[in-house]
């Protein structure tokens, strides 16, 4: 039942109360005066020709007089009555309101774990309980994140700062001779270090908002066999075969060195699954009237319980893999920030024959 039908019959309950009580005591009240006005007069001596006598008059007055208190007297006690019932009304309906104001309370003090305990009504109420809960729940999982953004960024952070100082100090001890290739360890983790940095800056102007683009029409498909080409090498490299199959005439507006770094991500992500002999396709085609760039893999796929989070920042579906292997973890997450700054949106499934296949989707320019 709805709140504003709770209140309307809460209201007409106590109004049904008050005219009940005033109807069933005036009558009573009424009859009782009428009455002892008759007997005082038919007890009054009178005069011919003439009315009542001043005791009968006075008497009358005084039975008027107590009628008159008697209603009042019904009447106070009607209100007094439905006041009283309304009370009990207004408390049944405020209790939930109370719990909602208890939760609330909780959660502004850092429990994100507590509730509104009104989402089970059917009524206004609980439709308010049900969105707080939502967002207690958005809440909690969003501090969960961040603390574990903070861990990762401290965890990711500190490996090659660990490389670079044990490094350094071996060389100063003398355990290590100075040759170059201790520096180049030095400068590989180093700019590991800048690539962290610069990714987390990447991700956070996205999220703010101040994602800086250079807005131009980019030939997706151009775009998709020029990375290719280019990734080509490596993959030969890793016993991977990379091939392009993009389609002519799929343009989209988009800043180009950054639609590179996007595609360069998801298949760098693919070279990381794919195991040697395998295959990676990257095909742009058009899906739905937007341009669809598609990274797909012979690898083992994401497990189902991985797949909502594989664009995490620092999610790795599988955390067995070496962590010094040079990635940042924030490859996905740099995708999902400059797509979603250009106004599209990505995804991930698993293929039916196998593999993962990842993509992003661009509003395409007519």
């Amino acid at each position: 039942m709805s709140l504003k039908v709770r209140f309307a019959l809460g209201f007409a309950l106590v109004a049904i109360v008050t005219a009940a009580v005033v109807t069933l005591a005036v009558p009573p009240i009424v009859g009782r005066g009428f009455a002892a006005m008759e007997a005082a007069a038919g007890e009054s001596p009178r005069g011919a020709g003439r009315g009542p006598g001043p005791q009968a008059g006075l008497h009358a007055q005084a039975v008027q007089q107590e009628t008159i208190g008697n209603l009042v007297l019904a009447a106070v006690l009607a209100a007094a009555g439905a006041s009283l019932l309304g009370v009990f009304l207004a408390s049944r309906l405020i209790e939930p309101l109370r719990r909602l104001e208890a939760g609330a309370q909780a959660v502004a003090s850092g429990d994100l774990a507590r509730r509104s305990s009104v989402a089970d009504r059917r009524d206004e109420i609980g439709a308010l309980g049900r969105s707080f809960d939502a967002m207690a729940s958005a809440l909690e999982a969003e501090e969960a994140a961040r603390r574990r953004f903070f861990q990762d960024a401290a965890h990711e952070l500190k490996t090659p700062l660990a490389v670079i100082d044990a490094t350094a100090t071996a060389v100063l001890d003398g355990v290590y001779l100075h040759e170059n290739r201790h520096l180049d360890t030095i400068r590989e983790q180093s700019r590991r270090l800048t690539r962290i940095v610069d990714d987390l800056r990447t991700i956070s102007l996205s999220e703010a908002g101040a994602l800086r683009l250079a807005p131009e029409s980019v030939d997706a498909g151009d775009l998709v066999r020029r990375e290719c080409a280019a990734l080509e090498p490596r993959a030969a490299a890793a016993g991977i075969g990379l091939r392009a199959d993009a389609a002519d005439g799929l343009v989209v507006a988009g800043d180009a060195d950054r639609l590179r770094q996007a595609v360069t991500a998801l298949v760098d992500n693919a070279l990381t699954f794919t195991p040697r002999d395998g295959s990676i396709t990257v095909s742009a085609d058009r899906h739905d009237g937007r341009i669809r760039i598609a990274v797909r893999d012979t690898g083992p796929g994401v497990p189902i319980a991985d797949l909502p989070h594989v664009f995490e920042r620092f999610y790795r579906a599988d955390r067995a893999r070496d962590r010094t292997s040079g990635s940042s973890g924030l490859g996905l997450s740099i995708v999902s920030a400059i797509v979603s700054a250009h106004g599209g949106t990505v995804g991930v499934a698993n293929a039916p024959a196998g593999g993962a296949v990842f993509w992003i989707e661009l509003p395409e320019v007519h």
